[in-house]
């Protein structure tokens, strides 16, 4: 029996629907930590969130701005593009639909650029971004999230592969075409959709 197999043969043990695994993944319990780089060390008095590009006009708030937003929580599967799913994973933080009412797009908006630490990015088409389940996450599990895991605001879009769900995310950036981001300029998919197996150039 493969590995894969034998996963998916645990989950029906445990009463879950193997279903929920796209192809080419196998749960875990855990929460794997993967990153390029160190954890960035984040002081809250300087730390702020800014959004440019193709909007009418540039904001900027702080950490207790983002705090003072209305929270929401939401539980998610999630699938990394090293081939582990975690399911029922729980979140709180600021939705991306609450955080963007604030947030007037100019017309010729198509895309968002996700800028975080240390010079990271990914890209999203506008529709995906804006999904209604999507949310910028302060907590996991009823607990802060971990530096490791993102702390102090992570962006969490299940529906894709978790490189795109980015970590330690300090600002967006609108903009009127596809520009690929950090992991995709460097081979990984440009959509990255776990049920299509979209993990690298070609896929």
């Amino acid at each position: 029996m493969s590995f894969f197999t034998r996963k998916r043969e645990e989950l029906k043990a445990k009463g879950i629907d193997p279903g929920r695994i796209p192809p080419g993944q196998y749960y875990t319990e855990r929460f794997p930590v993967l990153h390029a780089g160190s954890v960035p060390k984040t002081d809250l008095a300087d730390w702020e969130f800014t959004v440019d590009g193709l909007v009418a006009s540039p904001h900027r708030w702080d950490y207790r701005d983002v705090l003072s937003m209305p929270a929401v929580r939401r539980t998610f599967d999630i699938h990394c593009v090293t081939k582990w799913s975690k399911l029922d994973t729980e979140w709180e933080g600021v939705s991306v639909t609450g955080l963007m009412s604030e947030v007037e797009l100019l017309p010729a908006a198509s895309h968002v650029l996700v800028v975080a630490e240390h010079g990271f990015t990914a890209n999203l088409p506008l529709t995906d971004f804006m999904a209604e389940e999507n949310l910028f996450a302060y907590r996991f599990a009823g607990a802060p999230l971990e530096p490791e895991h993102g702390w102090p605001l992570r962006l969490v879009v299940p529906h894709l592969y978790f490189w795109k769900s980015v970590k330690w995310v300090r600002g967006l950036r609108f903009l009127g075409r596809d520009e690929p981001g950090f992991w995709e300029r460097n081979g990984y998919h440009m959509y990255g959709d776990p049920w299509k197996e979209q993990r690298f150039w070609g896929d």
